[in-house]
């Protein structure tokens, strides 16, 4: 793979191991509301999005209105776990550290998310300044938009860039923009058989499960 002049990086999942609390509270929402979803079907409507995005989900898919008081409990929940749980991925710092080129994170979260998240698990100083939210474009992902912004706001084209990602719905907004995707499945909530074909099936440029495979692919 040609190197590429700017990396990408998806947050939760790829930087941060935290899909498995989100899931974990969003599960314990919805049933406090009457929906008893099974976990793999939650996180293949939901891996991926905004927590704007997935209110937008239930209200379409499931008649479920969560008001704006529901989802700041959510969102209050949440950062309290990722206060007392919340892990880097595994080899992410060694990884950005030898990587040798700009880099960026782009994310559906919320910009205090983000930082809580990075800053939890230590890797804040590697990208503030340089730090991307669904918040600051019209359509999050799957829609191109984000990266789109990330990228021209750096100073970059598209087929520049390379994006790290570990949903189904940051997959397609990689390929969207026309940019290489790197597949990640080595996240606490990427370990099933339906979540890799999921991913397999839209053919990334490249699928790892362990994030310094990310250097050999660069290097490749």
């Amino acid at each position: 793979m040609a190197r590429p002049g700017l990396v990408i990086f998806d947050c939760d999942g790829v930087l941060v191991d935290s899909e498995p609390i989100s899931l974990r509270l969003l599960l314990s929402m919805l049933a406090s509301a009457g929906l008893d979803l099974a976990p793999a079907e939650a996180d293949a409507r939901f891996l991926g999005r905004s927590l704007a995005s997935t209110r937008e989900i239930l209200a379409r898919d499931f008649s479920l209105t969560v008001s704006d008081a529901a989802l700041d409990d959510m969102r209050r929940d949440l950062y309290a776990a990722f206060r007392k749980d919340l892990q880097p991925i595994a080899g992410i710092g060694p990884t950005l550290d030898a990587l040798g080129l700009p880099f960026c994170v782009a994310s559906s979260s919320q910009p205090e998310r983000i930082e809580l998240s990075l800053r939890v698990t230590g890797l804040w100083p590697r990208f503030e300044g340089r730090v991307f939210s669904s918040t600051m474009v019209a359509r999050g992902k799957p829609a191109p938009d984000l990266f789109l912004y990330a990228a021209e706001s750096l100073g970059h084209v598209p087929g520049d860039c390379l994006v790290v990602e570990d949903s189904p719905a940051g997959i397609m907004a990689a390929q969207a923009a026309g940019m290489r995707v790197v597949a990640f499945t080595g996240g606490g909530h990427a370990q099933s058989d339906r979540h890799r074909a999921d991913v397999a099936s839209l053919k990334p440029d490249v699928i790892i499960d362990r994030m310094p495979a990310l250097l050999d692919v660069l290097d490749a």
